[in-house]
C-alpha cells in the first residue's frame, strides 16, 4: 500500500513542506488548503474549525460501521521560522528531504493525513471510528489549534486513543513529556551615567542576580518522580534509548528540572545605567514536581531582587504521562519491531507536544515519528527510509488498534 506508492508519497509530502508556514506568524491558510485538496482526494468527510480565519484547524472521523473504540490521529501545520530560505525548497540530498517542517512534523503529520485517507476503503474489516485533527497553532502553545478544539468542540476530537506523528525517532517510546513554565522578569529604575552607582541601581544588575539565583534554586535540580517512572528512566534499556536518541546526557535530564534564560533585553550605551531590563526564561520539569510550589518560590526570588514575574500563560502547563505498557504503545512497540527490529524502550520527551491535551483528560496518547535531533537547524530533514517507514507505522498501529477483537 505504501511501498508502491513511494515516489507518490514522497513527492506529497515535499509539496507540503514547500509550504511556508512557519510560526510566527502563524498564517496556515495555505497549509489547511493543502491538506482539505488530499483529503477531497480520498473522498473521506472533513471541516474546518478555527477560532482565527489564518489558523484554521481541520477536523475529521469516518465511521467503520461496527461498534467500537475511537483513535484520534493527531498533527500541527505550523513549523519553526527558517533563517535559510532554501529550506522552503525541500530538495532531496543524498538519503534525506531537507526542509523546515521535516521532523518537526510535517511528515508525521501526513502519516496521519495519509492514515485517515488510506484505511477508509477497509473500514468493514475495521470497528469503531477513527477521527483526524490536522492543526494550527502548536508551535505557540496550542490556543488555536488543538487547544481551542477541546475549549469549543471536543466531542469532536475526544477518543479512546491518541496517536500523534510529533519526532520521536524510531528506537524509542515517548511515553512522558516535562511540563513548562515559561515567565519574563523585569526590573526598572531611573537610570542615569555609568560612573554615578551611587545615585542609581541597575536593572541589568537586578535581572543578572535574579536568573543566577534561579539557575542556583532550580537548574538540573532532581525531580521527586513517582517510583514507577523513576525505575523507567534509570533503567539501562530506556538510559541507552534515550541517550542515543536525545544526546548523551538526556536520560539525566529527563529526571531533572531545567532552566533556560533564552533572551535578556536592556540598555543602550555603555556608559549609561539603564531604565530598564527584562529576561525571558522557560523552565521545563518531569510529572512529579508541583507547579504552584515553584511558581511561589519563583516570585519570592523576584520579589528579593526587585523584580516584577509576569507568567506566559498560554505557553506554560503541567507535565504528562501515559501508560507505556498500555494498548496503544504495545501495538506501537511491536510495529517498530516488526518494520525495524528496534525494541524501541519507554523514554521522556524534553520537549512538548499536543499528545497531552488527551493524556490530562485521561486519554492514552503516544508518540511516533521521525527523528528529532535536527528539527529547528539550518539542516532539518527526514531521511527518505525514516517517511516511509513512519507512514507505514501509523498504519499499521491504527489498523490494529481499529481491528483487535475483529475477525
Amino acid at each position: 500500500m505504501v511501498d508502491d506508492r513511494r515516489d507518490e508519497y514522497i513527492g506529497l509530502l515535499r509539496d507540503f513542506l514547500r509550504i511556508r508556514s512557519a510560526n510566527p506568524p502563524g498564517d496556515m491558510r495555505e497549509a489547511a488548503a493543502f491538506v482539505r485538496e488530499v483529503l477531497d482526494g480520498f473522498g473521506v468527510p472533513h471541516r474546518t474549525l478555527a477560532a482565527r480565519d489564518d489558523m484554521p484547524n481541520i477536523v475529521g472521523r469516518w465511521k467503520s460501521g461496527k461498534p467500537g473504540r475511537t483513535l484520534v490521529l493527531n498533527g500541527h501545520m505550523d513549523v519553526f521560522p527558517v533563517s535559510k530560505e532554501t529550506l522552503w525548497d525541500a530538495e532531496i540530498v543524498g538519503d534525506r528531504i531537507v526542509a523546515r517542517g521535516a521532523s518537526d512534523m510535517k511528515t508525521g503529520t501526513l502519516a496521519s493525513i495519509l492514515t485517515y485517507g488510506l484505511l477508509h476503503p477497509y473500514r468493514s474489516w475495521l470497528a469503531g471510528n477513527l477521527t483526524l485533527t490536522v492543526v494550527s497553532d502548536e508551535q505557540s502553545g496550542g490556543r488555536y489549534g488543538t487547544r481551542y478544539l477541546f475549549e469549543e468542540h471536543a466531542g469532536e476530537i475526544s477518543g479512546d486513543c491518541c496517536l500523534n506523528g510529533e519526532p520521536s525517532g524510531l528506537s524509542t517510546l515517548r511515553f512522558m513529556e516535562k511540563g513548562t513554565l515559561r515567565f519574563a522578569l523585569t526590573a526598572s529604575g531611573p537610570g542615569g551615567h555609568g560612573g554615578y552607582p551611587h545615585r542609581a541601581h541597575n536593572p541589568i544588575e537586578q535581572i543578572v542576580k535574579a536568573v543566577h539565583a534561579i539557575y542556583e534554586s532550580f537548574h538540573l535540580k532532581l525531580a521527586d518522580l513517582p517510583p514507577e517512572f523513576d525505575a523507567i528512566l534509570t533503567s539501562p534499556d530506556s538510559v541507552a534509548a534515550a541517550d542515543a536518541a536525545l544526546g548523551k546526557g538526556a536520560a539525566e535530564n529527563a529526571r531533572r528540572i531545567t532552566v533556560n534564560a533564552g533572551i535578556i533585553e536592556g540598555g543602550a550605551k555603555a556608559t549609561q545605567i539603564p531604565t530598564d531590563c527584562a529576561v525571558h526564561l522557560d523552565m521545563r520539569y518531569p510529572v512529579g514536581v508541583e507547579c504552584s510550589a515553584m511558581r511561589a518560590e519563583l516570585e519570592s526570588i523576584a520579589a528579593a531582587h526587585g523584580c516584577s514575574m509576569v507568567v506566559n500563560e498560554d505557553h506554560s502547563y503541567p507535565a504528562s504521562s501515559t501508560d507505556p505498557n498500555g494498548e496503544m504503545a504495545t501495538i506501537l512497540r511491536g510495529n517498530i519491531k516488526d518494520l525495524t527490529g528496534n525494541d524501541a524502550p519507554p523514554v521522556c520527551s524534553l520537549g512538548g507536544t499536543d499528545a497531552r491535551y488527551w493524556r490530562w483528560r485521561g486519554i492514552p496518547a503516544v508518540i511516533c515519528g521521525p527523528s528529532n535531533l535536527s528539527m529547528g537547524t539550518d539542516e532539518e530533514h527526514v531521511t527518505l527510509d525514516e517517511v516511509i517507514t513512519v507512514f507505514k507505522l501509523h498504519l499499521c498501529c491504527a489498523a490494529d488498534y481499529l481491528g483487535a477483537g475483529t475477525s
